[in-house]
């Protein structure tokens, strides 16, 4: 029966690009001192009864580097934006002009600089536990093939395959994690 024992390991790979896809969209809502319409992402906004996010209620640019605008669509909807962003928590004082919302980016002080490479490391080491997790779950694929009468040796090269596709991505998590803690602490 487990003679022909094969393991999914494109499921695998799946899971594993989706811890290292949500680190990256983790990673982009970090301000790093330059403008980036991705920091908005996380932002919700009260709007029509229920939680929207931003880039459904208005066009956000980035003009210039250190400027956000949010181009508010409906006009009814421009205070309860400027709520959202100025309780997002991402330290940035909107300003209004009509139905356009300014957002400058303030340089970032070594105070901020070190606790977003600390939010950052989380982030990452959140994404390392996402990947051992699937990790286990192929191993435990590998040991009940096992108890079924998989022979050592394919157990063994089973083991090493899905050992080699963990270190894999968690070198990806790592090199991820130390572009985005150059990109925070570059002045």
């Amino acid at each position: 029966m487990a003679e022909d024992f094969e393991l999914d390991t494109g499921d695998l790979q799946r899971r594993m690009d989706g811890a290292i896809a949500s680190l990256k969209t983790e990673f982009a809502s970090l301000r790093t001192g330059r403008a980036s319409a991705s920091m908005l992402e996380p932002v919700m906004v009260d709007a029509y009864g229920q939680m929207t996010p931003i880039n459904q209620v208005g066009t956000v640019n980035v003009p210039e580097p250190r400027m956000v605008t949010v181009n508010v669509w409906d006009k009814g909807l421009v205070g309860k934006v400027e709520k959202a962003i100025r309780e997002s928590g991402l330290g940035i004082n909107p300003q209004m002009n009509g139905t356009i919302i300014m957002l400058p980016i303030p340089e970032l002080n070594e105070e901020r600089r070190r606790e977003l490479t600390k939010v950052a490391s989380q982030y990452a080491e959140n994404a390392r536990v996402a990947v051992r997790n699937v990790r286990r779950d192929g191993m435990d694929q590998i040991k009940k093939a096992k108890g079924d009468g998989m022979s050592e040796d394919d157990q063994k090269f089973w083991e090493t395959e899905v050992q080699e596709m963990t270190d894999q991505f968690i070198a990806t998590v790592d090199a991820a994690l130390e572009t985005k803690q150059a990109e925070i602490m570059q002045v």
